[in-house]
């Protein structure tokens, strides 16, 4: 094991944005991380939106068990998380950037929390509780932001103050720190939007002959949406706000742009972490709390389950994870959450209130032959979706399944891009009855759709009704602290 740990989370990183993995972004020195160690090819995300996902990463347990359904939910600590784990073993822990948990005067278990950004006002998206379709309204404002294009944002600044202040932890640890174990946390924003990235990074893709996102363009003439997904685009569109061709070109250029330089800065953390003299003695795992469709189907953002928006980029550097290694058996972010304590000869809780905890190691899964029979789950109770949605991932299926509506069935060893629904053939009826049947070994949809709603009625009473509520909350990004 490793004496120390790094752990870097990025915000809508799709896993397959790595030009290592063929992909024509420029991210050199995540690349060099992968050839360092081990990547995790089928990771995945709990929940496509930041603060639930967030929430189970902290805990390690499903958003089901959590009830942190939504924006409007965050973490404050009242289950025990792998900060917790880390401080009852001695181990020093402390977070530097992105969070979105309630308030940094929370236990959430962290010794020290440096320029943390939490939900707005400690409340969150309280309009995006408001899910029920007759009810709900859209934003006043475009979600992407009013700007798109080369420059600067209130994030890219936010990013490189925290990416500064990890330089500086390090050397600061270095000089004159304790001699404990240390686990260190840092939250990058990038490439979440507003899709506004520095010049340099923007000019690497301006002028490029950028493939077009997968169906979008390319789409076949009979393509539809699924009804659930284009319920939440009639609440949330991006795709129509664009003022023209040029600027919708400007917002996927901006995108990678926003990769380029989120890698820019893990390079700059992991040169300081060496300088330093904890490179030989620091795992280092990075991550994404989810993905971003980036105009895959003509859809922004995230808050569905296709690959651009609920697979994430995993990788991990250290004792137990072999260099160059590439695993294909599926793994969450939960997954991650146990690995934290593990790392460190701990353990999160198993008889807490949630049960024990559904992950399992990244080292050993790592360590162990491909398994087609491990299932992952991602679940969706956000703004915009008018019912529950779930996700299975096991083997080569991936089963969405949406409560009220048809569901959905790719079977990605064919179909890497989704583009052919697999659900009521004949031919994959086995392989979609099997999914079904793991989704319901984890929860019942059902009972879990009418939960969340309930939590959510609850929630929204508490704020003093709809008309309040829907008066609270950014309507897109979360304005980012200052620093």
């Amino acid at each position: 094991m490793s004496r120390n740990l790094l752990v870097i989370l990025s915000d809508e990183h799709q896993n397959a944005a790595l030009s290592a993995l063929g992909h024509f972004v420029h991210t050199p020195n995540l690349d060099r991380l992968m050839a360092q160690g081990t990547t995790f090819l089928n990771a995945y995300t709990p929940c496509p939106i930041c603060v639930p996902a967030r929430a189970s990463f902290a805990t390690g347990h499903y958003v089901h068990r959590t009830r942190l359904w939504d924006n409007a939910m965050p973490y404050t600590g009242q289950t025990p998380s792998w900060g917790h784990a880390l401080q009852s073993g001695g181990v020093d822990v402390e977070s530097i950037g992105k969070l979105h948990y309630r308030d940094a005067a929370d236990d959430t278990g962290f010794d020290a929390l440096h320029a943390p950004m939490m939900v707005m006002d400690g409340i969150g998206m309280v309009w995006g509780s408001i899910r029920r379709e007759a009810e709900r309204v859209s934003p006043t404002t475009r979600m992407l932001g009013a700007k798109i294009g080369p420059g600067q944002s209130g994030y890219t600044e936010y990013d490189a103050a925290v990416t500064a202040r990890t330089q500086q932890w390090f050397a600061d640890r270095r000089a004159s720190g304790p001699d404990a174990p240390f686990c260190l946390y840092v939250g990058l924003v990038a490439p979440h939007f507003p899709l506004v990235a520095p010049e340099e990074f923007y000019a690497l893709y301006d002028g490029m002959d950028l493939p077009e996102p997968n169906l979008s363009s390319d789409a076949p003439e009979d393509y539809q949406l699924h009804p659930w997904v284009a319920l939440h685009d009639v609440q949330m569109p991006s795709e129509t706000q664009f003022h023209d061709a040029e600027e919708r070109r400007a917002a996927i250029t901006a995108y990678y742009a926003l990769i380029s330089w989120m890698d820019h800065n893990v390079g700059l953390i992991l040169q300081a972490l060496e300088e330093a003299g904890f490179g030989d003695e620091t795992t280092v795992i990075y991550s994404s709390d989810h993905g971003d469709n980036a105009g895959a189907r003509r859809l922004w953002g995230k808050s569905n389950f296709y690959q651009e928006s609920a697979a994430i980029p995993m990788i991990a550097r250290g004792p137990g994870f072999p260099p160059g290694a590439k695993v294909e058996t599926p793994v969450s972010l939960l997954d991650l959450s146990v690995t934290i304590p593990e790392t460190f000869g701990l353990s999160l809780p198993s008889d807490g209130p949630l049960g024990p905890p559904p992950g399992r190691s990244l080292r050993a899964l790592a360590a162990e032959p491909y398994d087609p029979s491990r299932t992952v789950l991602s679940e969706y109770h956000a703004v915009g979706a008018v019912s529950g949605g779930f996700m299975v991932r096991q083997g080569s299926w991936k089963y969405m399944y949406y409560v009220g509506f048809e569901p959905e069935l790719y079977d990605l060893s064919t179909d890497p891009h989704e583009r052919r629904n697999r659900a009521g053939d004949p031919a994959c009826a086995q392989a979609q009855a099997r999914l079904h049947a793991a989704l319901l070994d984890i929860c019942d949809p059902e009972a879990v759709n009418a939960q969340a709603f309930a939590d959510q009625d609850a929630l929204i009473a508490h704020h003093g009704g709809r008309e309040a509520a829907l008066k609270l909350g950014a309507p897109g990004a979360t304005p980012p602290p200052k620093v």
